[in-house]
């Protein structure tokens, strides 16, 4: 079953102006500095809100609608389309489109439907949402075969897709497709009091936490349940970390342990507040890739942060692998990154001439016979794929 999305367009929405972005299991996002690559991260973000119901605070968060629209003084609105491949659990294609209002906003129309492509047959639609003349909503949910408006307290500002029933199968299972979409993994907090510096409360931690607050508890609880994901990890840290031998997760005080950095040639172990920065970022990414509460997306911005060039390499192979589990999306600026992916895992971003952004996967360009002279990161750093400007 593939997981995620098989394709995401967005208009109006700062540089993007007008993407098409199909989606593939591995999806790593390369070009200049403001391009739009984090914008990318960001829509996933914010689509990800608004099916849990905090659409209108995420909208604040990113400096409201005049901040989020295309910056050329003439659009008022932003279109999102998401879609799921015929393969997936739910094949849908979901619609929504935000007009700027006064200082606000309102949802001008939602629409959340099969992907039936015959073209006699009118496709099944789950949720439909439009303004009428006035303004106002009108909505309405299949059910038995029938569209039924809401007869609870709708909230107008929000999604009719996190306010769907949860009886409504198909549209409560993209509701939490989407609401699972994962905040936006950035570079990790190493600093002296860090949070992945300090001991932990023992928890049955699922994923590592946005800043590592939760690392030691995801590590010992992988330890304790899933032994072959376990073992995975140590295997990345003694090919990343020759001297590397175990870690351990001694307890602390009541109910909180540490964790213990075994090394050969050392007589007793490192802890957190012990270890090189990039030991920590790459530690926390293995054990993210390797996460037993990953959501089938799954957003990190950066990744390359402090890491050494070899562990680039296996970072590339971790990614690689938990696509399998999750739809990886990466934004990075690191060449040393590409030197290790594959042109089906790469995706060039440009600016157009108007400034907006454009996207090309690269193993949609011609770049057989280059290959045969050159590696996928010297073709970027010598603008020959594009994503230099």
């Amino acid at each position: 079953m593939t997981p995620g999305f098989s394709g995401l367009s967005v208009t109006g929405y700062r540089r993007l102006r007008q993407v098409t972005l199909p989606l593939r299991p591995l999806n790593v996002l390369i070009g200049a500095n403001g391009v739009g690559k984090s914008s990318i991260l960001d829509i996933f973000s914010l689509l990800a809100a608004s099916a849990s119901g905090r659409l209108a605070a995420k909208i604040s968060e990113l400096g409201g609608m005049a901040s989020i629209l295309t910056a050329d003084g003439e659009t008022d609105a932003v279109f999102f389309r998401l879609t799921t491949s015929e393969n997936s659990i739910f094949p849908l294609d979901y619609f929504l489109s935000l007009c700027k209002r006064a200082y606000g906003y309102k949802i001008d129309d939602e629409i959340l439907r099969d992907l039936n492509q015959d073209p006699i047959k009118k496709p099944k639609k789950y949720l439909a949402s439009g303004s009428d003349s006035d303004g106002d909503r009108d909505v309405a949910y299949l059910q038995a075969g029938g569209m039924i408006e809401p007869n609870w307290e709708f909230k107008h500002l929000e999604t009719a897709l996190s306010q769907t029933p949860k009886m409504l199968g198909e549209a409560e299972g993209f509701r939490n497709l989407v609401a699972g979409i994962s905040e936006i993994y950035h570079g990790l907090d190493v600093s002296v009091r860090a949070p992945v510096r300090q001991p932990q409360t023992v928890l049955p931690a699922q994923t590592p936490g946005l800043n590592g607050e939760d690392l030691v508890s995801c590590l010992f609880t992988i330890s304790q349940t899933q032994k072959d994901r376990f073992e995975a990890i140590e295997d990345a840290l003694r090919a990343a970390f020759p001297a590397f031998q175990r870690l351990d997760f001694p307890p602390v005080a009541a109910g909180r342990i540490t964790l213990a950095w075994q090394e050969s040639g050392f007589a007793r172990p490192f802890y957190p507040h012990e270890l090189s920065e990039g030991t920590l970022r790459f530690l926390w990414l293995a054990t993210l890739l390797q996460s037993p509460g990953l959501s089938q997306v799954t957003l990190i911005d950066e990744p390359e942060v402090s890491l050494h060039p070899e562990m680039l390499r296996l970072l590339a192979e971790l990614m690689r692998e938990a696509s399998q589990r999750t739809q990886l999306i990466v934004a990075t600026h690191s060449d040393r990154f590409v030197r290790f992916l594959e042109p089906s895992e790469l995706i060039v971003c440009d600016k157009d001439e108007t400034g907006g952004m454009t996207v090309q996967w690269a193993d949609e360009l011609d770049l057989k016979d280059w290959l045969e002279d050159y590696t996928l990161d010297q073709l970027w750093s010598k603008g020959i794929i594009g994503g230099r400007s």
